[in-house]
């Protein structure tokens, strides 16, 4: 008869390897959640974007409808920067053109940067919004394929390979399938330097709004993608989406 032990201890070591964080409003969050949209509700605004704020940046969750919530309050409040970026982070659930044309109403732009969305961004959005999913479904068929190993009465098992393969795709899907750090423009007016330093060579004078993706961090910049070619912004400048 087979250890079931073994069995159970595989079962719990490859679910291990899933980040049971990814889920979104879940436990106090949702409570958190629910009082918020009770005071929006009831018009106290400020009470409401306060818990918005703690849900967003202490734990490090949020909704669709809360960014919008967030972005017509903050609008309210003439905070216009934090309006368009929380309408930046509500774009990349919805990519919809009415959107960045109000953020372009917010931040006074005829034309905004970075908020292209090629087939490939498309696809790891779908990847992303059911990464959980994936890594437990891929977990599940490793821990089928182990027992499979476990049971099998020769010395090298047919299913070794999908073992192996199985254990990768778990490893890949929870530890390399984070997507690249965006960053909205929120100071104005902002430079875009070529290199690291205020001595540098102006690449751009810009205003808020447009969005980059950060590569790197060095010191107080970042090193972003502008156009074709490398530049550098003050991280002062912007804030992480």
């Amino acid at each position: 008869m087979p250890n079931l032990k073994w069995i159970f201890i595989v079962f719990l070591s490859a679910f291990s390897l899933i980040n049971p964080q990814e889920a979104d409003c879940q436990g106090q969050s949702i409570s958190l959640l629910q009082e918020a949209d009770s005071l929006f509700s009831q018009k106290q605004y400020k009470e409401a974007l306060q818990i918005y704020e703690q849900i967003l940046y202490e734990e490090e969750t949020y909704s669709p409808a809360m960014l919008l919530k967030m972005s017509f309050i903050t609008e309210g409040m003439g905070d216009f920067g934090k309006a368009s970026l929380f309408l930046s982070k509500y774009y990349d659930y919805n990519p919809n053109p009415s959107i960045i044309d109000k953020i372009k109403s917010l931040t006074d732009q005829n034309r905004l940067e970075g908020y292209e969305i090629s087939d490939q961004d498309r696809f790891l959005s779908v990847i992303l919004d059911y990464k959980m999913e994936l890594t437990a479904f891929f977990a599940l068929l490793l821990v089928v394929s182990l027992i499979m190993v476990y049971l099998s009465s020769t010395r090298q098992s047919p299913f070794l390979v999908p073992a192996f393969i199985f254990l990768l795709l778990v490893f890949v899907g929870n530890n390399f399938t984070d997507p690249p750090e965006k960053a909205i423009i929120t100071g104005s007016p902002v430079l875009i330097m070529d290199s690291p330093s205020a001595a540098g060579n102006l690449v751009k004078r810009v205003e808020m709004g447009h969005r980059v993706t950060i590569h790197s961090s060095e010191d107080m910049w970042y090193r972003i993608r502008w156009g074709n070619r490398d530049a550098y912004i003050k991280k002062s400048d912007v804030s992480k989406i």
